[in-house]
């Protein structure tokens, strides 16, 4: 087989997804209907799990060939015993590309009455589950905060031999992190970001 259709092969019908992207990850933002209007559903993590007692959506690591609508459902009946058929799904939002190499997929979904009614968190990951009204994220601005994202190149760069002074200007960038309070809960970060994509609408 030729150099030729090698790259034919590899690249045919590829989707394209980041280069060097070393994981997906994909979240359902569950919204759920009360009598006053739309609600985000939410996680607070398990203290035995990584992050343990931050706030966030239901989601997890994309296995092999899973899409992130399809990762974002089995996550949601992992997690919070939801039954998949019971999420309508409505749409994917913008994805965040997070700086250490990795992609998050939002995807939004309506949870039916039947669905709630199933609900039951799994004790190892969820610590408990709360709902905030969409009109809050609207009618209330997050506190944010912004972090520098420096370059910190080794002296051993070879410079010269690309042909770059050694006070080459490198790309510096920087992330804003959202933060919202709603009573006891702190609402934040990536979860922050995607929620304020939502509220944006």
């Amino acid at each position: 087989m030729g150099e030729l259709e090698n790259l034919s092969r590899r690249f045919g019908g590829h989707v394209p997804g980041l280069l060097g992207a070393r994981a997906g990850y994909a979240v359902l933002c569950p919204l759920v209907e009360r009598p006053e209007g739309l609600h985000l559903l939410f996680e607070v993590r398990s203290r035995t799990v990584s992050q343990g007692g931050e706030v966030c959506f239901p989601g997890g690591r994309m296995e092999p060939g899973e899409t992130p609508q399809s990762c974002a459902l089995r996550e949601t009946e992992e997690e919070l015993a939801i039954p998949r058929e019971q999420v309508q799904l409505l749409g994917t939002p913008d994805f965040i590309c997070n700086q250490r190499g990795f992609l998050l997929h939002p995807v939004l979904g309506l949870v039916s009455p039947q669905g709630l009614e199933a609900l039951h968190p799994s004790p190892a990951e969820v610590a408990e589950v709360f709902t905030v009204p969409l009109s809050f994220f609207r009618q209330t601005p997050p506190e944010c905060y912004r972090y520098n994202l420096e370059p910190q190149v080794p002296d051993t760069f070879p410079y010269e031999a690309v042909g770059i002074p050694r006070n080459y200007p490198w790309a510096s960038g920087w992330v804003e992190v959202p933060v919202w309070h709603y009573g006891p809960h702190v609402i934040w970060g990536m979860t922050a970001r995607i929620v304020r994509s939502l509220a944006e609408v």
